[in-house]
Formats: C-alpha cells, sequence, structure tokens
C-alpha cells in the first residue's frame, strides 16, 4: 500500500495547509505589517525636496538617507531569513514593528542631519524583518500551488502602502509640518503591533513544522550554504537583483526630483505621475501573479521583457531630443516603471521551489537580498553623478543600464542549470508520490 507524499520542491508543509477563511484572516494581519513598513520605508520619497532644505544638505547627502537604510535592509536580509526559520514569524515581525515605529518617530523629531541617519538606518532595520516574515506566513497558511498569487497580493498591499505615502503622506507634510506628518504617521505602527500580539499565529493547528535542529555558528553555515547552491536561488537573487531596482530609486528618491527639476513638471503633476507608477504596480501584480500561477514556465519570460521594456523606455526618454520629454513618454515610463515590482516577485517563484520548508526564510532572504542592493548602489551613483556633472540627469540615470547589464548576464548564465534542477526535482517528487510506504 502507498500514499502520497509532498514533495519538498513545492515547498509545501505536511499535509498542505488548506488555506481559508482562518487563513486570510491570520495572513492580512501579517501583510498590513508591511503595509506599514512600505508607508515609513517610502515617506521619504516624497520629502526629499523638503528633507535636503531641513538638514541643508545636496544631492550626494540626500541620497545617503535611503543608501543608508537600504544598506541596512539589504545587509539584513540573511540574517532575518535565519532568524524567521529559527524563531518563527510572529516574533520576527514584533521586532521589526518596534524598531521601524522607533525609527519613524526619531526621523520626525531628530534636529540634525546625523540623528535623521541614525533614524533611517533604525528603520530599515525594521523594515528588514518584514517581508520576508509575510512570505513565510503564506506558505505555512496557504497550499503550495498558492505561492506565487501570495507573494504578488504581498508586494500589491505594499504598493498600496507607497500609494498612501504618495498621496496621504505628502498631503500631510505640506499641510500640518514635517514633525506632526511624521511623528503621526507612526501611529500606525502601534495599532499593527497590537494586531500582531493578539491575532498573528504562526501556522495553523495541526501543522506545525517538523523539528529541525539549531546548533548556533553550524546551523548558520549549513542554511546559508545549503540555500546558495540551489541554482534556483541565485537565480531568483538575481531576477530580483535586475527587476526591482529602477522603480526602487524612483519611488523611494529620485523620481521627484527627476521630474521637477529635470522635467520642469510641478509638484503635484509630478506626484500624480509617481502615483501612476504605484497603480501600474497594482494592476500589474495582479496580472502576473494569475499568469504565473497557471503557466509556471511564464516566470522567466515575463522577467525578462521586463527588464529589456525597461530599459528601452527608460533610454528613449533620457535621450529624447528636446529640453523636456514630452508628457505621454512620462506617463509610458512611469507605467512600465510600475511592472518592475510585480517582475521582481518572480525571483521568489524561482528559490522558493528549489528549496525545503526548513530553508525558505533563509532562501527568501538571499533572493530578497538582490534587489536592495542593485538599489543602493544605484541612489548612490545616480546622487554622485548628479553632484558631479550639475544635475545632469541623462548622464546620472545611465547607471540603470549598467547595473541591468550586469543583471541580465548572470540570469542568462544560470537559467540553464535552474531549470535542469526544477525538473529533476519534478521527477523525483512523481516518483516518491507513487512509491513511499504507508
Amino acid at each position: 500500500m502507498s500514499r502520497p507524499a509532498i514533495s519538498s520542491s513545492a515547498g509545501s508543509l505536511p499535509g498542505d495547509p488548506p488555506g481559508g477563511r482562518r487563513a486570510l484572516a491570520v495572513w492580512s494581519v501579517g501583510v498590513s505589517v508591511y503595509f506599514v513598513a512600505v508607508i515609513f520605508r517610502t515617506s521619504l520619497g516624497v520629502a526629499g525636496l523638503d528633507a535636503a532644505d531641513r538638514f541643508h544638505v545636496g544631492a550626494s547627502a540626500l541620497s545617503t538617507f535611503s543608501i543608508l537604510q537600504l544598506l541596512v535592509y539589504a545587509g539584513m536580509q540573511i540574517p532575518v531569513g535565519l532568524l524567521v526559520d529559527r524563531l518563527g514569524t510572529k516574533r520576527v515581525l514584533t521586532l521589526g514593528i518596534l524598531l521601524f515605529t522607533a525609527g519613524q518617530i526619531g526621523f520626525a523629531l531628530s534636529p540634525s542631519y546625523g540623528m535623521a541617519l541614525a533614524s533611517r538606518a533604525l528603520l530599515g532595520c525594521g523594515d528588514a524583518m518584514t517581508f520576508i516574515s509575510v512570505l513565510r506566513l503564506g506558505s505555512r497558511w496557504f497550499p503550495a500551488r498558492r505561492g506565487p498569487m501570495i507573494a504578488q497580493m504581498a508586494g500589491l498591499v505594499g504598493m498600496a502602502g507607497n500609494l498612501v505615502s504618495t498621496l496621504l503622506l505628502a498631503r500631510l507634510l505640506h499641510g500640518v509640518g514635517w514633525t506632526a506628518a511624521f511623528a503621526g504617521s507612526s501611529v500606525a505602527g502601534v495599532v499593527v503591533l497590537v494586531l500582531t500580539l493578539l491575532f498573528l499565529k504562526d501556522h495553523p493547528d495541526g501543522h506545525e513544522p517538523e523539528p529541525f535542529p539549531h546548533h548556533g555558528a553550524a546551523y548558520v553555515r549549513r542554511q546559508i550554504v545549503a540555500s546558495w547552491r540551489e541554482p534556483g536561488t541565485r537565480l531568483g537573487m538575481w531576477v530580483h537583483f535586475t527587476t526591482q531596482f529602477p522603480a526602487m530609486v524612483f519611488l523611494l528618491l529620485w523620481g521627484l526630483p527627476f521630474l521637477v527639476q529635470a522635467q520642469g513638471l510641478s509638484r503635484g503633476t509630478a506626484g500624480e505621475l509617481l502615483t501612476l507608477v504605484v497603480l501600474s504596480n497594482m494592476v500589474v501584480g495582479l496580472v502576473y501573479g494569475q499568469i504565473v500561477a497557471r503557466h509556471h514556465a511564464a516566470r522567466l519570460p515575463l522577467a525578462l521583457g521586463t527588464v529589456l521594456v525597461t530599459a528601452a523606455v527608460w533610454a528613449t526618454t533620457l535621450l529624447y531630443p528636446g529640453e523636456h520629454a514630452p508628457m505621454w513618454l512620462l506617463i509610458v515610463l512611469c507605467a512600465v516603471l510600475g511592472a518592475c515590482g510585480p517582475a521582481s516577485m518572480l525571483g521568489f517563484d524561482f528559490a522558493r521551489p528549489a528549496n525545503p520548508p526548513e530553508r525558505q526564510g533563509t532562501a527568501s532572504g538571499i533572493t530578497n537580498m538582490g534587489g536592495f542592493v542593485a538599489s543602493m548602489t544605484t541612489l548612490f551613483a545616480v546622487g554622485v553623478l548628479l553632484d558631479l556633472t550639475d544635475d545632469d540627469y541623462g548622464i546620472a540615470f545611465s547607471a540603470v543600464f549598467v547595473l541591468q547589464a550586469l543583471g541580465l548576464s548572470q540570469i542568462l548564465r544560470l537559467r540553464g542549470r535552474a531549470a535542469r534542477r526544477e525538473r529533476e526535482r519534478l521527477v523525483a517528487s512523481r516518483v516518491e508520490t507513487v512509491h513511499v510506504p504507508a
């Protein structure tokens, strides 16, 4: 007699969690934390020019805010993945909320550039603990086949946080002032902290993860090495690296100055274009999630297509022969940038099936690190080039193409190996399904 075996390549737990209303309720608490974290993360994007005036800094110093925040975020990804695998989602999310709320309050009250930098670093540390935790929460509460859609929905909720930052926080900033706007927004952190403590649960009853030994440094090395050896993990990281950063750089800091200073738009019109990036992201996220859920092989074509179209539209915008790019082209640019976030979520769809449940957090951390390293590098390069070229945005944004070329070369190098490993794992799982004894 035989019984079905759940393949570890599917990234599912024994019995495959059934999902349902309870799962949706618990997952909603987790994504609400991510929603607030994104509001705090992107709040500087609508306040970049105000921050420059408040702290009396230039482009390079202004970019340091976002660079430091992303440096901390990227550097925390693997440690956070290990923490999630070891401690569970609820504990890590709770710590993250405390840190990013303290960072937002500190940023509101900072009297100096140095203290403001420290506050953004604290915020980045807390923010780093949210997305990987939400991905892990989804894999514990929903069937594995729902993975691509759950990841895209989490990204969509994050972009909704970006939308709130773009629309609401920008108005508060110019209505009630710097301190009241940032300190007032920190109340949202208190709300999600209460929700997390009261309602969040790591996994459904009866679906506890199997005990896994944790032996200090040996455990850490084993988790990282095993995850990194999988071509799917590395491919996922490079997909995330190559797709995410153009939109992240635009929304996090340099989009508003580019549209106002280089393209001669008013702040109001520039804000509307930033909103278009977010709305496009939300629509494309739903489309990509549905496509990948139905056609798994569409992952790589979608990622590569997004990179190539983004590069083409950016080049057209920056090389436009007039003094300013026409509004229709800026609209196309912002709509295309909206596809970058959903495309970056595809990276997790390469890493997830390549790793068993006990390594999901670590693998997700490695993958998530890619896009933020690229964003941090580009933020710094754009700021330096703006200072060196007297605010020539055409030259400054050329850094985008350099990182895209690097990422594309790595994706093309790894795609064959990752595909072979997936096929081998699929064949092995089918054999196990037939032959595992009861």
